[in-house]
């Protein structure tokens, strides 16, 4: 069997590299095109991609999955065309490839410049939401790669689903089927094979929980983009607008759960933490959120909030759980955040200039808000069209990675006879 997966992941390999020499050249009117049909495809195959979800959910539910994964799970009508709008969104994002920029002479009298070109073949690890699949696949497409994607099992049906109605999009268009390819296996080895095939994949994203992330970027010969966990922070300073804190923290936390920038942990200042406390409490109550605080929180609140253990001030829960700790200050909130955060998305909320600043410069996140919800660090809110994961690595792409993400540069030289002395 071993034997098997190993034969199956070469070819996927060396059909990935294959593909990815054309799309390499493909004229934005050609990708665009394949976007389109893929679109097509989707919108007249939504009625069975939503029924191989129900086959997941069904799956999921008697396995007994947390409610976490299987709110990643579940498509909605409303979530699919939430899917569309994505993909349409790309299609009408700027073909990054083949930008030349820094254009300057040399003193030799040659042109020096950069040009964006694609990574090449993008390897892509990933648990529970079938919409990544599109998503991710729109992306390199567009971005001139092409991409390996391999979903959890939880998601089989869901995937190949999609997956079938995006080769399809990419037959009418005429680009290569190859460029997008889900594996049909949910044998684990072959995430252990695709990791390790240097000769034909160039980057590795994984995303998906402190597992996952650990197991391949301990065990990846692939230079691997890290979509890490989602310990988000608000911290509502001393001089907050308290009518614009409340809705925030609320949102932050409830707005969804199982996601990676929904707030895990609720800082507030001592100066305000009496009148902030109460009031935000009895929104979370609405929601059956419970509170796990340190004892000035549970001073103020009273013993029906659990007390917080050191774990709870690192963990992602992913559910109606919150951290909530009273600090000193600007100082102490930004030392928690850089102790315990896991570098993807805080916010502070303040009226007060100088100490917002502050906050942008310290806080060492991939994503720093003043005065709004994490909930927008997003690839479809920033812009991006859609994202093939949120990275908290600084090399060699930051926060939601879109089009941009998924390229390099190369320098180019532009001459008229020049030989160098």
């Amino acid at each position: 069997m071993q034997d098997s997966i190993e034969h199956y992941m070469q070819t996927v390999g060396q059909q990935a590299r294959q593909a990815s020499r054309m799309l390499a050249s493909a004229s934005t009117q050609s990708k665009n095109a394949a976007l389109s049909a893929i679109y097509t495809a989707l919108k007249n195959n939504e009625a069975a991609i939503l029924a191989a979800n129900h086959i997941d959910m069904t799956k999921a539910h008697n396995n007994n999955l947390d409610s976490a994964l299987l709110d990643r799970l579940e498509l909605t009508p409303a979530r699919f065309d939430g899917m569309l709008q994505g993909l349409k969104d790309v299609i009408n994002l700027t073909d990054p490839i083949g930008e030349i920029t820094d254009l300057a002479f040399r003193p030799s009298g040659i042109q020096l410049g950069k040009m964006r070109v694609p990574l090449g073949v993008v390897g892509m690890i990933y648990e529970s939401r079938p919409n990544v699949t599109l998503e991710a696949a729109s992306l390199a497409l567009k971005s001139g790669n092409a991409i390996i994607l391999r979903g959890g099992s939880e998601a089989h049906e869901s995937n190949q689903a999609i997956a079938s109605a995006v080769q399809h999009g990419l037959k009418a268009a005429g680009l290569p089927e190859h460029a997008v390819q889900v594996i049909n296996t949910t044998d684990r080895a072959a995430v252990g094979q695709l990791i390790t095939l240097t000769e034909y994949v160039d980057v590795i994203v994984p995303r998906g929980g402190k597992g996952l992330i650990e197991r391949i970027t301990n065990d990846a010969r692939i230079p691997v983009i890290k979509h890490l966990d989602g310990n988000c922070h608000v911290f509502v300073e001393a001089q907050a607008d308290l009518q614009k804190a409340l809705p925030i923290a609320f949102n932050a936390k409830t707005h969804r759960y199982g996601v990676c920038n929904a707030m895990e942990t609720l800082l507030v200042d001592e100066k305000v933490a009496e009148v902030f406390l109460p009031s935000v409490a009895e929104l979370y109550a609405q929601k059956q959120v419970e509170l796990r605080g340190c004892p000035i929180t549970r001073c103020i609140l009273g013993d029906s909030v659990i007390a917080a253990t050191e774990e709870d001030w690192y963990e992602e829960y992913l559910g109606p759980i919150l951290a909530v700790k009273v600090v000193s200050g600007l100082d102490e909130a930004i030392d928690h955040i850089n102790k315990y955060g896991s570098h993807h998305t805080d916010s502070i909320i303040t009226e007060n200039f100088s100490l917002a600043r502050q906050f942008l410069a310290r806080v060492d996140s991939s994503s720093v808000m003043i005065n709004a919800s994490t909930r927008f660090a997003d690839g479809f809110e920033y812009g991006l069209g859609a994202e093939i994961g949120i990275s908290t690595d600084k090399i060699h792409a930051r926060g939601p990675v879109g089009l941009e993400g998924l390229t390099s540069q190369k320098w180019v030289v532009f001459g008229d006879g020049q030989i160098r002395q």
